[in-house]
């Protein structure tokens, strides 16, 4: 087997689309995933049953089934409803929701961390509700969750190439669909695998070391 450059070269403008489309599905992805499990979080800690059950239930329904079962059925049974999406929403939507069900538990776990007296402080001054969470509780319990939220961003790269199932051409789908049309499958399988080495260990260091900035 030798190495064919020449591939190599051939597939660096699929290549470049592929990764264009990864970091926009991972940007949105987690955005949506940060958002979303906030809110989960929010409504967790309601002093009302019946908003803290359904989404309980909901929630442990999405953590404890397949990313790949919730795409298809995003992607499959939502149009037969007349709910139709492009794929790349479909599987940025999929990948965010499910990775929110995750980030809640890191909230739920930052806001619990956030001492009583900061909790009976805030009482004590006779602030409001909203004045409490977005002045007092949130800026503290989101600095102590950050390198965490951070370990997801990571793990949510790494399961991008789940959307090629849904005819999303991200890094692994070019590097399939090249691979495929010209029977060469190193290089191109090789560069997505080097590609994602760069992207993920840099950003592994980084979460590392803003965690040592934040725990000081």
């Amino acid at each position: 087997m030798t190495w064919d450059w020449g591939a190599v070269a051939d597939f660096m403008p699929r290549f470049w689309d592929g990764l264009l489309v990864t970091l926009q599905s991972l940007a949105v992805g987690s955005l949506i995933s940060f958002a979303l499990g906030l809110v989960w979080a929010l409504l967790m800690r309601t002093p009302t049953r019946w908003v803290r059950w359904p989404i309980g239930v909901v929630t442990e329904f999405i953590r404890n089934t397949p990313l790949l079962v919730q795409l298809f059925f995003f992607f499959y049974v939502l149009p037969e409803w007349g709910v139709t999406f492009s794929a790349l929403t479909t599987g940025v939507v999929a990948i965010g929701l499910h990775y929110s069900t995750y980030t809640m538990q890191v909230y739920r776990a930052g806001i619990e961390a956030v001492p009583v007296g900061q909790w009976e402080a805030a009482i004590a001054l006779n602030l409001p509700v909203r004045r409490t969470w977005t002045a007092v509780i949130l800026p503290q319990a989101i600095r102590r969750v950050v390198p965490a939220l951070g370990n997801y961003v990571i793990a949510m790269l790494k399961d991008t190439p789940i959307l090629m199932t849904i005819t999303v051409l991200e890094m692994l789908g070019e590097a399939r669909l090249f691979a495929t049309q010209n029977f060469q499958f190193t290089e191109p399988l090789t560069v997505i695998g080097v590609a994602f080495v760069l992207i993920a260990y840099p950003a592994s260091l980084l979460i590392r070391a803003l965690e040592r900035r934040l725990v000081r």
